[in-house]
């Protein structure tokens, strides 16, 4: 069961809808209509409620569609598979052992990366900072959480990076992962019981730059170092989400060293399970 935020023509109220055979079946209207079904006691038998009440079905491409987040805080984890260790150590030879030992360590590494004014959705444009000259997109499954922390569901997530910055010095971490349009999430939401068993859920990361293929690369859930559920252990402790919190759990596809994403590419993420995020680079 996937929901979807989206709108219809000139309305910018945002519906709710389950996706499905390139339709839509609204079942809600109103802002914060995706909390309330996401926060439910269980999203799934809400969203089955609602179903029973729906209207006829929509074709997708007459929607809008949205970024699938209300008021949620988004935050990142960071060094969660071996090939992202690697990268953060070739950024800067100084924090080389900070990132080696942060992969092995107990504690993770989570940080702030986005409020929801910050995030683009489908179709829309991401950023590169203008004082970078190495930024990257980092492929992640975004784990969607309740203010208890559940897991209620999944979406893509788009973690981009200015690693030049965060290489200058680790402390310039917040300047390297949070500026307006430097995350995207979408296209869409999958419950928790429908998204396929983790081990074996791909990720595959495609840029297109004048029409052509510039880098792809792919992974699966298997590599990465960490359970989901350490991670969000680790995120809930001395912390408070009231409105819940989406969390991206670190990326295992990086380009190489010489790539820098440039306004006009086209940066696609397909997660097995889920769909395919894409946007164009501003």
């Amino acid at each position: 069961m996937r929901l979807i935020q989206f709108t219809l023509g000139d309305t910018p109220i945002p519906r709710v809808g389950v996706l499905g055979d390139g339709q839509i079946t609204p079942i809600a209207e109103d802002a914060g209509a995706l909390s309330t079904i996401l926060h439910a006691d269980d999203p799934s038998a809400e969203v089955r409620r609602r179903l029973d009440h729906a209207g006829a079905p929509i074709p997708l491409a007459t929607a809008r569609l949205l970024a699938p987040i209300d008021r949620q805080e988004v935050w990142g984890a960071g060094v969660t598979y071996e090939r992202s260790k690697v990268a953060r150590q070739e950024e800067s030879e100084d924090a080389a052992s900070f990132y080696d030992k942060v992969y092995t360590a107990a504690r993770p590494e989570l940080f702030f990366k986005a409020t929801p004014s910050r995030v683009a959705g489908p179709g829309e444009p991401i950023r590169v900072r203008r004082d970078s000259k190495w930024s990257v997109p980092e492929p992640e499954l975004a784990l969607v959480l309740d203010p208890a922390l559940k897991l209620v569901g999944f979406t893509v997530g788009n973690d981009v990076s200015a690693r030049d910055i965060e290489g200058e010095n680790p402390l310039y971490l917040p300047q390297a992962k949070v500026y307006h349009g430097s995350c995207a999430l979408g296209p869409c939401i999958t419950l928790a019981p429908a998204m396929p068993p983790r081990p074996g859920v791909a990720i595959r990361l495609d840029i297109e730059r004048h029409g052509k293929s510039a880098f792809h690369g792919e992974t699966t859930l298997a590599r990465m170092a960490r359970p989901l559920e350490e991670l969000i252990d680790w995120l809930g402790r001395e912390d408070r989400f009231p409105d819940g919190v989406i969390l991206l759990t670190g990326t295992g596809i990086v380009p190489p060293d010489d790539f820098h994403l440039e306004p006009g590419d086209v940066v696609s993420i397909a997660i097995d399970g889920i769909g395919t995020l894409t946007n164009p680079v501003d």
